[in-house]
């Protein structure tokens, strides 16, 4: 079974459905009027309103004359009335019998199918009576077939309205993307479609554009608006070698970009494909609501048989168990179930990506609101993951410069942060490297480099015991350091140690306030890293963290995952996408943050494209409140057809007022979702 987009109600994938692709991705549909509304909304839209219009405009009328009757010596009354609801039954109301004959040929049944059954029985019976006088016991419903029509056409241009604020996100993301790109071409510059620019193209943005793709910077200097991509409000700083995101604005001067990622590629697609797959995708909770959709409806048209069959046969009242059948039909209609979960996800979906934040549909926003546990990797989310040297301690008769020196010559050849660290302050402070001679990386420990000098060692204890020196004598300065939170790199030249250089990792800016408003959520926070006790105590005191996992290898954060699972805990783990995948993919909810331009991330359920540690916070609040109103909608839409049936069954329900009812179920539920659009993260 496949979910409407529109109406959300579950259809049968068969080669008879209903369906459209659109962008590689097929869609299938219970009925034409949501194909119409999904392909062309606003035509659709002004369609329904016409069709609305025209309704009440005659069945407006069909009411007042069936209560205030006129005396028109060329027509009688019910001819008139006739006149007047027939219009309204077979123009207004032809898409309800279109609906009901494709769901028919596909062998199901679905709320146009009760529309038409319910509508047509009051028409048909009303046309017997005018016309053929003494079969049946004397009434005419011409006006509650054409005012059912009439309300349930404007529920559904009032749904067409909401749904269309609700999936305001989707519509303005498309909206970023420019139509063309000033592009160089054999050095002349040539405006062409966006689709004609490729990879490596050199493309001219003046300021106040949007850039068109993705790419990097390679002349000009500017500031780049990203709010509608990535959620920051500060405009980012960009020259030569910085990557821009297509659909951002650049703000400042002129700049030439050279393409990365074009077409289905850019970070912009990617954000878009993304959300409307999480739009699409069924939720674990709407397995129920399918299993109970795919027997409602035939379900109603046996209660209703039952109602006319009991009020005709049994009772000898076979006028109120006509009412009574069409009105059960009516108040039936599953719209404001089916609608339930899809509407609050394509809300809270829509809401998340505005704030950068990119939750993969609805199985995850399940997932995410039952997690009592976040494991968070500390390089990259509790620190901002670019390490920077903050002291170096000379021992041995070394100085300062030349510890610092040696080390970062013998790290030149080195891709490791740490080395990456050492190395830019040494050239910050224009202190002269030389390449090393050989270099031997070592895993996990550090380097060997041999210089001019002899050979220097760079990295942790074990790397320096294991090459025959012993770093006991600095260990009052090495507990100094690492009480203040720096990593310590050891340094020996020709097997005595030089020195110590301590590394910080700098802390993200919102990293105290996401820790504690994680907590006050009722959330464990755990950190994990590769830091000693000591270096990761410090660091997790100081962001308010009492639960620490150190000296864990990246390879081992799968089993620190395994392991608290295994305590009954619901983990979400908070990594990188790249490094932490395989722990991402274990825990109960992956979240991979700083994603920047790669949304694409497979292992995260969850993927944030800021790096800042708030926005873990605000994504589990957000799929809370997601799956809150979707509790919400799913209560009032299952008490509304449970209480409302029998009410109808027994006669008591004016089948107008069922229409009303109907409609109104509908837009409620839209609204209740809608109003996730104001919720405070």
């Amino acid at each position: 079974m496949a979910k409407d987009p529109v109406c959300g109600m579950f259809v049968a994938e068969s080669e008879g459905s209903l369906k459209a692709t659109v962008r590689g991705t097929t869609y299938y549909f219970c009925s034409e009027t949501c194909l119409a509304s999904f392909m062309a909304p606003e035509i659709e839209l002004r369609r329904i309103r016409w069709l609305t219009v025209l309704s009440f405009a005659l069945g407006i009328p069909t009411l007042i004359l069936t209560w205030i009757p006129l005396t028109i010596p060329a027509i009688p009354t019910p001819i008139l009335l006739f006149l007047l609801a027939t219009p309204v039954q077979f123009i207004a109301g032809s898409r309800f019998y279109r609906g009901m004959i494709h769901a028919l040929r596909a062998r199901t049944s679905n709320m146009d199918t009760l529309i038409a059954i319910g509508t047509t029985s009051a028409w048909g019976y009303s046309a017997m009576v005018t016309f053929i006088p003494g079969v049946l016991p004397e009434a005419l419903y011409y006006e509650v077939a054409a005012l059912i029509i009439a309300f349930i056409l404007l529920g559904r241009y009032l749904e067409h309205l909401v749904r269309r604020k609700a999936s305001d996100a989707i519509r303005k993301l498309m909206e970023l993307q420019p139509s063309t790109a000033r592009v160089v071409r054999d050095g002349v510059e040539v405006e062409l479609p966006v689709e004609e620019v490729v990879v490596g193209d050199m493309i001219v943005v003046k300021p106040g554009e949007r850039i068109p793709v993705d790419g990097v910077v390679v002349e000009g200097l500017t500031s780049v608006d990203e709010k509608m991509i990535t959620g920051e409000s500060i405009p980012v700083a960009k020259e030569p070698g910085k990557e821009v995101i297509g659909g951002t604005i650049n703000l400042g001067g002129m700049i030439v970009v050279r393409a990365t990622k074009v077409g289905a590629d850019t970070t912009l697609s990617q954000i878009i494909k993304l959300v409307e797959e999480a739009q699409a995708a069924q939720a674990p909770v709407e397995r129920l609501v399918n299993r109970v959709a795919s027997i409602f409806v035939p379900l109603v048209v046996a209660v209703a048989l039952a109602s006319l069959a009991i009020w005709a046969l049994l009772n000898g009242d076979t006028l109120r168990g006509l009412t009574s059948f069409i009105a059960v039909l009516i108040i039936a209609c599953p719209c404001a179930l089916g609608l339930a979960t899809p509407a609050a996800i394509v809300v809270g979906t829509g809401k998340g990506a505005e704030r950068g934040i990119l939750i993969k549909g609805g199985e995850v926003l399940e997932r995410a609101q039952r997690i009592d546990a976040v494991l968070l990797d500390k390089t990259g989310t509790i620190t901002k993951g670019v390490p920077s040297v903050a002291e170096v301690v000379p021992l041995n008769g070394f100085d300062e410069e030349n510890v610092l020196r040696l080390a970062a010559s013998a790290e030149l050849g080195s891709q490791h942060p740490l080395a990456d660290a050492i190395v830019r302050h040494a050239r910050k402070l224009g202190l002269e490297l030389v390449w090393p001679k050989s270099l031997e990386e070592l895993p996990g420990h550090g380097v060997s480099a041999m210089v001019e000098e002899g050979l220097v060692l760079v990295g942790n204890k074990t790397l320096l015991e294991r090459n025959g020196v012993d770093p006991k004598g600095a260990e009052p300065e090495v507990e100094r350091l690492e009480s203040m939170g720096y990593t310590v790199v050891f340094v020996a030249v020709n097997g005595t140690l030089a020195g110590l250089i301590g590394v910080f990792d700098e802390l993200r800016d919102g990293a105290v306030e996401a820790v504690s408003r994680l907590r006050q959520m009722g959330l464990r926070v755990l950190m994990v890293t590769g830091d000693n006790e000591r270096v990761a105590r410090a660091v997790a005191e100081r962001v308010g963290i009492t639960e620490v996992l150190a000296n864990v290898k990246p390879q081992d954060k799968l089993n620190v995952v395994k392991m608290l699972q295994q305590q009954g805990l619901r983990v979400a783990m908070v990594g990188d996408g790249i490094n932490d995948a395989p722990a991402l993919t274990q825990a109960d909810l992956g979240i991979a943050i700083g994603s920047g331009t790669d949304v694409a991330v497979e292992s995260g359920g969850i993927v944030l494209i800021k790096d800042d540690p708030i926005d873990i916070a605000r994504a589990i609040t957000l799929s809370r409140l997601t799956m809150r109103k979707i509790k919400q909608n799913l209560f009032w839409a299952f008490i509304y057809n449970t209480a409302l049936i029998p009410v109808a069954a027994f006669g008591f329900l004016n089948p107008i007022l069922a229409a009303i009812a109907m409609a109104l179920s509908s837009v409620s539920v839209l609204t209740n979702s809608l109003s996730l659009k104001t919720a405070h993260l």
